[in-house]
């Protein structure tokens, strides 16, 4: 099997299967509880936040357990607005974030909250001296993706959070990390951003258990109710378990294996594609080598994957969450309906091999000839 939907989900590492397992039978009592039991499952959720926030570079006290990115991105989003109504009313944000930024801004928005949306080149590159120009007396918010989990794009989020401050110190940055973490060297205590999202399916943990970091005082009002748990933002009893795994998949990333892997995997892949009649790049140049978007205008994306699927490639047409629909980031970005509709997205991580590539090109150059000929 040639896995190369990594930006979908990856697969989970047996060393994070066997904490959670093991956290599973041997620590299933509520950490709530004041009993002893209860303190020992406990002390598996602080040992793993530390290790979240050792990776996250930022102190324990800052990471707030989640359900996942989607579950963090609306936190904060919602979460940023709702503590800024008072005195605001704009909300500024990229054109081409994940729906779980995306959907929780265009709910604020039919609330009456001004957006203004700055949109991608057709590179795939976001302005951030749009962003920062975009800011003004009464934003809340800031809303940006790290990595783009379409094309690869990447956006200097402290260098952007610290323009953002010195326009409007009140103004929220939130960032959208979940395709950065485990590919990018963070010490995000040392920046200005003051909350940043991830998810631990997408750096080998299971899927239902992700992180939010939250910069200590930094006014994020609440937006579910319940107990206390996870001070207070995050309340329900919490999956101990999983985020042991969390904690665990934390001590495992390498970032610079990772993007010494992925660069390569990227130059093979490129070079394989270059030699392909009629593939188009779609991602940027100065994207990050562990995913990449191409298209090959005449053949829908549906039926490439389908044709590489029965080769035993598997990549995709996009975000996992779009379910298939045309996506909203290549369509932002301008390009034309022809390269939109053929969009095919590889995705590396640190399993990836040189015959992974090798099976897709080699399935691709095939697909290209026989779906052309079946076009006649």
């Amino acid at each position: 099997m040639h896995y190369l939907d990594n930006a979908a989900t990856t697969a989970v590492a047996p060393e994070v299967a066997d904490v959670a397992c093991s956290v599973l039978r041997e620590h299933f009592a509520n950490p709530s509880s004041l009993y002893a039991l209860g303190a020992h499952s406990e002390e598996v959720i602080e040992n793993a936040r530390e290790a979240v926030a050792q990776s996250l570079g930022v102190r324990a006290g800052e990471v707030i357990f989640t359900s996942c990115g989607t579950d963090g991105d609306n936190m904060a989003v919602l979460g940023a607005a709702k503590a800024r109504r008072a005195w605001a009313d704009h909300i500024v944000t990229t054109g081409y974030e994940h729906p779980a930024v995306q959907n929780a801004v265009a709910s604020l928005e039919q609330d009456g909250w001004r957006v203004t949306v700055v949109k991608p080149d057709e590179t795939g590159c976001v302005s951030m001296q749009a962003l920062v120009d975009a800011v003004g007396p009464k934003t809340a918010l800031v809303a940006a993706m790290h990595v783009n989990n379409e094309v690869g794009s990447v956006l200097d989020v402290a260098a952007l959070a610290e323009e953002v401050k010195r326009r409007n110190s009140r103004t929220f940055v939130h960032v959208d990390g979940v395709q950065a973490w485990g590919k990018l060297s963070l010490r995000l205590r040392d920046s200005s951003i003051d909350s940043y999202a991830v998810s631990g399916h997408k750096v080998h943990a299971p899927k239902g258990v992700g992180a939010l970091y939250v910069r200590s005082g930094a006014n994020l009002a609440p937006v579910w109710r319940g107990g206390h748990q996870e001070n207070g933002l995050r309340p329900g009893t919490q999956n101990t378990a999983f985020i042991a795994a969390l904690g665990k998949a934390a001590q495992m990333l390498d970032v610079a294996s990772m993007n010494q892997l992925c660069t390569a995997l990227s130059a093979q892949l490129w070079q394989g594609l270059s030699q392909i009649e009629g593939v188009v790049r779609n991602s940027p140049q100065s994207g990050h080598p562990a995913i990449a978007n191409f298209s090959v205008p005449g053949i829908r994306s549906e039926t490439m994957l389908h044709f590489l699927e029965a080769r035993d490639v598997y990549v995709s047409s996009g975000s996992a969450c779009s379910k298939g629909e045309a996506s909203h980031t290549l369509s932002a970005m301008g390009l034309a309906r022809a390269r939109i509709d053929s969009a095919v997205r590889v995705s590396f991580s640190g399993t990836s091999t040189p015959q992974d590539v090798d099976a897709l090109v080699a399935g691709v150059a095939e697909g290209v000839k026989s779906l052309a000929r079946a076009r006649r």
